[in-house]
């Protein structure tokens, strides 16, 4: 379902379902394309055999025209999509279940994707988010852990990550590091001013907020 608003959030329209068989973006927000066509990174979990697959799906402006585009998973398993952009170029990074940020890029805004490959950021298998900067920099937000027994070891840790190209990150910033605990499932923005806002949960108990500025 979404909702439209004309007033900056005041005010929402009543809800309208996706067309039958669409689930828009899964966990990450979608980005709008020089042509005004929004792109959705979207992805599934089976009910039996915990089979993770991406796939994007695309509407133009006016929210119609909707068409899902495939990824070929390349082996990896992969859910939860963020995005990047890279000028015409666009770069999708994934949650995965090999202990790594999986990616795939773009060189037709969009309209196809490489195979998935493996990047060098380390990942317990937990939810990511990530935005381009306006000064042409990237931000990714992750657990640089490795996984552990259950589920939620390796998520103690959260760190900001800057790119130059998408390819080469640096960790800049420590926002949670603990022995336990679970930090995780972030989301960021940049706003109109350039204030970077995040935020994620806290235990399970609690969200987050953090307001910064990068110097």
């Amino acid at each position: 379902m979404y909702k439209i608003s004309t007033d900056d959030g005041k005010t929402w329209s009543a809800a309208t379902r996706l067309p039958e068989g669409f689930l828009g973006p899964i966990k990450n927000k979608p980005i709008q394309l020089a042509n005004g066509d929004m792109l959705y990174p979207s992805s599934t979990e089976s009910i039996t055999g915990n089979i993770w697959n991406v796939h994007m799906e695309r509407s133009d402006a006016s929210l119609q025209n909707w068409k899902k585009i495939p990824v070929a998973s390349n082996g990896f398993g992969v859910i939860q999509p963020t995005f990047l952009i890279h000028g015409k170029r666009l770069q999708m990074l994934c949650r995965s279940k090999q202990n790594v940020v999986a990616q795939s890029w773009s060189d037709d805004e969009g309209q196809s994707w490489s195979p998935m490959t493996a990047t060098a950021l380390s990942n317990p298998s937990s939810g990511i988010d990530a935005v381009s900067l306006q000064n042409g920099m990237h931000l990714l937000v992750y657990n640089p852990m490795p996984s552990g027994k259950e589920w939620w070891e390796g998520r103690a840790v959260l760190k900001i990550a800057l790119s130059k190209d998408g390819i080469t990150w640096n960790n800049v910033y420590t926002l949670e590091e603990h022995v336990n605990g679970e930090y995780s499932y972030p989301a960021v923005i940049q706003d109109e001013a350039g204030r970077i806002h995040i935020t994620y949960t806290d235990q399970r108990k609690h969200i987050k907020y953090i307001s910064l500025d990068l110097l």
